[in-house]
């Protein structure tokens, strides 16, 4: 186990997109200036909470069908956010208990708590690196000094709702083209998208909230999510919306989940 720390201090005077995650995820480890900005959010999209809910079962769903159907061992999560159990890791190691995993993100508090994230099995490895997606060079140094992945096996690039964080300026495409190009023929990418596909005039609204509050945002169609995506083979069902990725789509009163109410596009693909 082992952890990277830069020694950045927390930053409470603005709200962080993974302390409003965990608002929503109805998490205790944020701040009043997070909530106050979540609940500016969901004024624009009360459907925000559940958003945030479907992320987390795709990723579950994802990581089983990684390790089941595809014999994947490995893991690089970015944009970890504040630990919510079932991390990936415990999802991969209920699987495959030898699974290593490691986490990147750039957020002091996420330091704080990454203990939760390295409470491996015995057979298995975890690690905590704290990097910036925007630095991809850097991350994927701090990723191999911490000793845990083997860059000769396949590794799954998991990137859940995160690059809807990385603007234009930062050109987002070359930022994954740069985290796949070290990972090995069988490796995959894993990784959900808001869009305004299905509502543009609400998700503009949540788009200005968060830059407003300091977090600009780039919410992608589907023709520019699925660029994510070129040269990888994509695995059924395609790019949808990920509460329909593997799953039936429908809520807990066995209703059907419009897409629009979601708009969190997700898919997984398989590099050769």
């Amino acid at each position: 186990m082992s952890t990277r720390q830069t020694g950045r201090d927390l930053d409470t005077s603005r709200p962080h997109s993974a302390r409003m995650y965990d608002y929503f995820l109805g998490g205790k480890d944020h701040f009043e200036v997070d909530k106050d900005a979540a609940l500016v959010a969901a004024e624009a999209h009360p459907g925000l909470y559940l958003t945030a809910r479907e992320n987390r079962a795709f990723m579950h769903r994802a990581t089983k069908v990684l390790a089941q159907e595809h014999g994947i061992r490995q893991w690089l999560d970015i944009g970890t956010g504040i630990p919510t159990e079932p991390n990936l890791h415990q999802v991969a190691q209920s699987v495959v208990p030898e699974a290593r995993v490691v986490y990147a993100d750039n957020d002091p508090l996420v330091l704080k708590y990454a203990e939760r994230l390295m409470r491996s099995t015995a057979q298995g490895r975890t690690a905590y690196v704290e990097a910036d997606a925007t630095d991809p060079d850097a991350l994927m140094s701090a990723v191999e000094e911490a000793g845990v992945l083997d860059f000769t096996r396949p590794i799954a690039l998991s990137l859940n709702a995160l690059m809807h964080f990385i603007t234009e300026p930062n050109d987002p495409y070359a930022i994954v083209r740069r985290l796949l190009d070290p990972l090995p023929a069988g490796s995959a990418l894993a990784m959900n998208h808001c869009t305004p596909d299905f509502d543009p005039p609400t998700w503009n609204q949540v788009a200005e909230v968060y830059t407003k509050s300091g977090t600009p945002v780039h919410f992608r169609s589907h023709t520019d999510v699925a660029r994510f995506f070129d040269g990888l083979d994509l695995i059924a069902p395609g790019i949808i919306c990920c509460h329909r990725w593997r799953a039936t789509g429908l809520g807990a009163d066995g209703g059907e989940i419009p897409d629009a109410q979601i708009s969190l596009l997700a898919g997984v693909g398989i590099k050769r």
